[in-house]
């Protein structure tokens, strides 16, 4: 998952942090009982709810935490930890909890335990990676005081609480926007809005290591980093999705390819993430144990309009329709994934599969024709990618032949960035070249793809006022179905000035061993709690 404007670049960036090769250490998980079973995992970076977009994170925490709302498999909320989610003007909301749930230390899971997370996601000192998803909640200001001009560093808050949040009694939350905003119930969804027990507050450094949830599932033992995490079924669970097995071993690899060979040879039971190249070979082997799934996860090619050479949406235009999606889909990733002429991913309610129009639409002669008119593009163009994994090069390799033999640009070079760096160099606006952007849906709405990454502060430097007041329409009209139609201008107009241009869809392939049974893997969730050892 994760996210972009720090959240879900992040995510994706993390999604693929690992192509090195190398296996687990030994004992580092696997079948150890009857009742067990094993998951490939890439190493998370923190297991605090309010702290990761990681995907890899968020595969642990759907286990071990109950969040107030849950996606269903048709991409609707659903209620889980809330009995309802309520409000008059979708500014003012209500969220009535289940009575009885408890966390895994014995605490009471309260409306408290929600505030007092929330609370400390959205402490600008903190610098917790969801913090901007608070963003919407009255006080969210006082939390995160803006730097003084000429000063090196934003003054301490002077309150650690959102005003906008008002603990009604033990199972009743009032929570109070800044503005009025549909989307709200779906984005209590995301991991980042699950609650946290007082237990956690005494030490939140060693909570991130071993971290109380009130979900199915809890942590069994020590987080052994790049090894291991393993977590048990929680006896006192009183929520709606008890756990079927007795535990999950998460085994952590440095590679998605040993984790699929892995796989083969029966030494871990689930990867959620089959390397494209072995698509082919894992249908064949698996059977009607190869999962595919529809993703949210997109790929763009983003522009540096900040840049007086891409500031012309012509050149950006010309470069998109220069870009064969197909053949380096074909090439790159063996034909999984789906090319793109829109914004958002295909399950996000409002999607339109030809939003873009000819502007995505492969076409050397209308491409060079319109470069030329745009006054084409001398000197060195540089592509920006990070060294996460292999894939990024090869198809950025793809695009730069593709610009050589379509454009005539004759001299492209390759900006490679570590990926610990590559989210700063974006957010500094260090890239003089297009980038290799990507986003990880964090719940199913147009709001989720167009506001981080098209919206004030984004890393194209585009600017728009048009497009912000589109979305703000949208972001408080009645209901999800009456923003639509809003959310679809706000796209339209960014595809008209292709600021950053669509390229694929991911489709994401898991894989199961025959040790298991009752998988039900979604865009949303492993749903490990499904799960059955025979």
């Amino acid at each position: 998952m994760t996210r972009t404007r720090g959240s879900a670049l992040l995510l994706a960036t993390m999604l693929a942090v690992s192509a090195c090769g190398g296996s687990p250490a030994p004992g580092a998980g696997g079948q150890q009982g009857a009742k067990e079973f094993s998951v490939g995992l890439t190493e998370p970076d923190h297991l605090t709810p309010g702290n990761t977009s990681s995907s890899y994170s968020i595969t642990v925490l759907q286990a071990l935490f109950d969040l107030p709302v849950f996606i269903d498999a048709k991409g609707q909320p659903q209620m889980r930890a809330a009995e309802s989610v309520t409000s008059e003007d979708q500014k003012v909301w209500t969220i009535k909890l289940k009575p009885g749930q408890k966390f895994h230390n014995g605490e009471p899971v309260t409306a408290e335990s929600f505030a007092d997370a929330w609370n400390a996601a959205a402490y600008g000192p903190n610098a917790w990676t969801n913090n901007y998803y608070f963003e919407n909640i009255e006080g969210y200001d006082k939390l995160n005081p803006e730097t003084p001009e000429g000063s090196e560093e934003a003054p301490k808050p002077t309150t650690d609480k959102l005003s906008g949040l008002k603990v009604v009694d033990a199972t009743t939350l009032e929570v109070t926007l800044t503005a009025p905003f549909s989307q709200f119930p779906i984005t209590l969804a995301y991991t980042g809005f699950a609650p946290m027990p007082k237990a956690a507050f005494a030490d939140l450094k060693a909570y991130d290591a071993k971290p109380i949830g009130n979900g199915p599932f809890a942590l069994d033992g020590e987080w052994v980093h790049n090894q291991k995490i393993r977590v048990k079924k929680f006896d006192g669970y009183a929520g709606p999705r008890p756990a079927k097995s007795a535990a999950v071993n998460f085994k952590i690899y440095e590679s998605r390819d040993t984790a699929y060979v892995d796989l083969r040879a029966g030494k871990v039971d689930l990867i959620q993430t089959i390397p494209p190249a072995s698509t082919s070979e894992a249908k064949r082997l698996l059977g009607d144990r190869f999962v595919p799934t529809p993703s949210g996860t997109m790929d763009y090619l983003g522009f540096p309009v900040y840049d007086k050479r891409f500031q012309s949406a012509d050149l950006r235009k010309a470069v998109s329709m220069a870009i064969d999606r197909q053949a380096i889909v074909d090439a790159v990733f063996n034909g999984a994934f789906k090319p793109m002429g829109s914004l958002v991913a295909p399950l996000v309610p409002g999607y339109r599969e030809n939003a873009c129009g000819e502007p995505c639409v492969f076409d050397k002669a209308k491409a060079k024709a319109l470069f030329d008119k745009a006054g084409g593009f001398s000197g060195t163009m540089n592509l920006y990618f990070s060294n996460a994994d292999p894939s990024y090069e090869q198809w950025m390799t793809a695009v730069a032949n593709q610009l050589k033999d379509n454009l005539g640009i004759a001299d492209i070079q390759f900006r490679k960035i570590p990926a610990a760096d590559y989210l700063s160099t974006l957010r500094a606006h260090k890239q003089d070249g297009p980038y290799r952007n990507n986003w990880v849906m964090d719940y199913p709405s147009p709001q989720n793809y167009l506001q981080p990454m098209w919206g004030t502060g984004n890393r194209m430097g585009w600017e728009s006022k048009e497009f912000n007041d589109l979305l703000d329409q949208a972001n408080s009209a009645a209901s999800m179905e009456a923003s639509i139609p809003l959310y679809q201008k706000a796209e339209d107009l960014a595809l008209s000035e292709m600021p950053m241009a669509p390229l694929w869809n991911w489709q994401d392939q898991a894989g199961y061993s025959d040790k298991i049974s009752d998988v039900r893997i979604d865009a949303y969730s492993p749903n490990l709690d499904t799960i059955t050892v025979k």
